[in-house]
């Protein structure tokens, strides 16, 4: 029976316990998946490499960091252990301020659609991670709109302050991914914890590698493609 996710096919396999923790807890495939959504709004439009970038800083910060180390505090399970709270507390605020920075600087440069985005992201992060109102948004549904739709709409608001017809299909086409990821996510955590069948798991394992993995480098290559 899994007892922690340390063991995780995320968790590199070197270096001390607090290192690996502290990779770990930052779920790099699935936070590479939500920054590529973000990357993918931006390429929807007419892209500056400059706000391209700042997206993709943003969205690290307020997902990979703040979201998952809130996310840590608000588990039942405490799947990384009992952590330090006033050190979680520390390192989600702190690069929750720095996406704030770069979110309201372009919000009132020339793109305010981010403004109302970033409303409903900060919403979420907080009922979500930290299960906050009796866990009532902490679901598959939040998690779409959140993680997988909202990225691509702020991706292409900070480029353009527009929401096109290929906005709203990548955004859709984000949201199915992320919709197979959570799903198959919890299955996958449910049969560890049972220690169910190994080829079961394996095959979750997989699907899990696959979307992750395969959002990241077809994006990545996309990008090549477009500065090539």
């Amino acid at each position: 029976m899994q007892k922690d996710r340390t063991s995780e096919w995320f968790v590199p396999r070197f270096g001390s316990k607090n290192f690996r923790i502290g990779v770990g807890i930052l779920f790099l495939p699935y936070t590479g998946m939500v920054v590529s959504f973000a990357a993918w709004g931006s390429f929807a439009v007419n892209f500056s490499l400059e706000r391209l970038v700042a997206i993709c800083i943003l969205y690290f910060l307020a997902l990979g960091i703040s979201a998952h180390y809130l996310d840590s505090l608000g588990s039942k399970t405490k799947p990384w252990g009992v952590l330090p709270k006033k050190y979680i507390w520390t390192a989600s605020l702190l690069s929750l301020g720095g996406a704030f920075v770069i979110g309201i600087y372009y919000t009132f440069l020339d793109s305010p659609l981010l403004f109302p985005i970033g409303i409903a992201e900060s919403f979420f992060l907080f009922a979500y991670n930290l299960e906050l109102f009796k866990g009532k948004f902490h679901n598959n549904i939040t998690f779409v709109i959140s993680w997988g739709i909202l990225p691509v709409l702020a991706g292409s608001a900070i480029q353009a302050n527009t929401i096109t017809i290929e906005t709203l299909l990548m955004s859709g086409l984000a949201g199915v991914l992320s919709y197979i990821l959570i799903k198959t996510s919890r299955k996958y955590k449910d049969l560890k914890k049972q220690s169910m069948d190994c080829s079961e798991i394996y095959k979750k394992e997989m699907i899990l590698k696959i979307v992750s993995i395969g959002v990241i480098a077809s994006t990545v290559f996309y990008f090549i493609l477009r500065h090539a």
